[in-house]
């Protein structure tokens, strides 16, 4: 099996996220181990260590989206939307990943799988967390 790349894996980590925002709305048992071995069979570190900090810090990414969110809360966003969002905000936050990476990759996922209006959100909400990570630390 190839190597997948990173973008790749930000695709799975999407679908892994999307898989457990349905699976707890609908309370649903699951082990977070199996959810990620059925969309990315070959264990990963990166895949791991997002998936497990967006389910471990996601009251923090949620209110954090919410602060950027122009009257909006991210609940009110599609499962696949708030999935991006975590996930980008996460590794802006958690990661070393450079952030125009980070920003890029979730717009390319929402291009796919978002409508305009909620993919200029999610740019606008990652770019508003971006600068202010970068005014915090100055």
């Amino acid at each position: 099996m190839k190597q997948l790349t990173r973008s790749e894996l930000r695709k799975n980590i999407m679908t892994i996220l999307y898989q457990i925002n349905v699976y707890e709305a609908n309370k649903i048992e699951y082990n977070v181990e199996d959810v990620i071995k059925e969309v990315n069979p070959i264990d990963n570190e990166f895949v791991k260590d997002v998936v497990y900090g967006v389910i471990t810090k996601k009251d923090e990414l949620d209110n954090l989206a919410n602060t950027f969110l122009n009257k909006w809360t991210i609940d009110r966003l599609g499962n696949t939307d708030q999935s991006i969002v975590r996930m980008a905000i996460y590794e802006l936050l958690y990661t070393k990943t450079p952030e125009i990476v980070v920003i890029n990759e979730a717009i390319e996922l929402a291009k796919l799988y978002s409508d305009d209006d909620v993919k200029n959100m999610i740019n606008g909400v990652l770019d508003k967390i971006y600068k202010n990570k970068v005014d915090n630390h100055e």
